[in-house]
């Protein structure tokens, strides 16, 4: 199977990495995306254990298409409808692309949906209806200039979203967003990983769960679940064997999260507790700079406020950065601190020298992920 997998902005290195660990064959990597080559096994897999991903797309057909006509007339002829979709179950189509006469991505949706619907009542006399409330199957079609791209959706929802999070800080991080920041740093347990402004506690539940490999969790039934060539027995042993390799004896270094919000500190609690890792990750409800530790090396993570969100002044963001800055060189030398700044006229105020910068995109801020060595 040719599968695309979309990812956070800056993540596609780590998700090809992933994808390519899990099994993946043949993978390239463009802005945002991932393309590969994968087996059932594979794929199933993916759903599982792909910590970065927000979805996964098969593509099932591509062909020339320069205006209404020819998208038209190519949905028909390049997919196999009539064995994929009966008429007595929905669908929806999504569009993202576009060309010079295709830049109306409603416009396009409908060719989509007609091409099909007119193939089903011409053949079988009865159609499939359009829902976009739980579909049968998602039709994903992109636009590339004069190439149309059609590809099934395998989840309805995003695998960002793990379940453990109803409880949400100011500006949290998406889950797998946090999860991929976390392997940049090659944090592998052996050293305490501490998040000075933990917030919701994303980091150190994504940091927690991919040391452990937890799984991703079993959100009903998959929409791959509905394809023509589903493998069912092999999808029972997929999910058979999730916790013969997970959750393995938790040797890590301490897993420390401080906050200083009591509601938001109740909130990370929740959240942890949700994801069942409570026994795992320690909290502080606590100013940062009044925790003290015994260890002599270990990785500090902080996603703090840079004013794109939350809305602080320049003055109090400045004291902020300062104040990080000064209790972490008085109390934490020979550790590593990554930051996540969306503001480097504020993080310069940290007054300590970076060692590696790399760029993520977070909610559509342009970010740097900075490593820091503490002296």
């Amino acid at each position: 199977m040719d599968i695309i997998a979309s990812s956070p902005q800056g993540l596609e290195n780590q998700l090809a990495q992933e994808i390519t660990n899990l099994g993946g064959q043949s993978v390239h990597i463009r802005r945002r995306y991932v393309f590969f080559k994968s087996n059932y096994e594979t794929f199933y897999n993916l759903h599982f254990y792909s910590r970065i991903a927000f979805r996964f797309y098969r593509e099932i057909a591509r062909f020339s298409c320069f205006n209404k006509a020819t998208l038209y007339q190519g949905v028909q002829a390049s997919f196999e409808w009539l064995k994929w979709l009966p008429p007595s179950k929905n669908f929806c189509v999504q569009v993202s692309g576009g060309s010079k006469f295709l830049n109306h991505s409603h416009f396009n949706a409908l060719q989509v949906k007609n091409s099909i619907v007119d193939l089903q009542r011409s053949s079988l006399g009865v159609r499939s209806s359009v829902s976009l409330h739980n579909p049968y199957l998602i039709i994903h079609l992109h636009l590339n200039n004069k190439e149309a791209i059609l590809s099934l959706q395998s989840t309805s929802e995003s695998l960002h979203k793990r379940g453990y999070r109803p409880s949400i800080g100011n500006a949290p991080l998406k889950e797998n967003l946090a999860a991929g920041l976390i392997q940049l740093t090659k944090w592998d347990g052996r050293t305490p990983l501490i998040d000075i402004m933990c917030g919701s506690g994303t980091f150190l539940i994504e940091a927690a769960a991919q040391f452990l490999r937890q799984p991703l969790p079993i959100k009903g039934k998959y929409l791959f679940e509905n394809w023509n060539d589903f493998d069912l027995d092999l999808f029972k042993k997929v999910k058979s064997n999730i916790n013969k390799d997970s959750f393995k004896e938790f040797k890590s270094s301490k897993i420390i999260g401080c906050e200083i919000s009591s509601n938001v500190f109740r909130q990370a609690k929740e959240n942890i507790k949700l994801a069942n890792l409570s026994d795992l990750i320690e909290l502080h409800n606590i100013d940062f700079s009044k925790f003290n530790v015994n260890y002599q090396r270990g990785t500090i993570v902080c996603n703090p406020p840079y004013g794109k969100k939350l809305g602080k002044d320049r003055k109090e963001l400045i004291e902020l950065y300062e104040q990080i800055g000064n209790s972490l060189k008085d109390k934490f030398s020979g550790w590593e601190f990554w930051l996540l700044s969306g503001n480097p006229e504020i993080t310069r105020y940290l007054r300590m020298k970076s060692s590696l910068k790399i760029p993520i995109s977070n909610g559509g801020i342009d970010c740097r992920w900075i490593k820091y060595e503490i002296r």
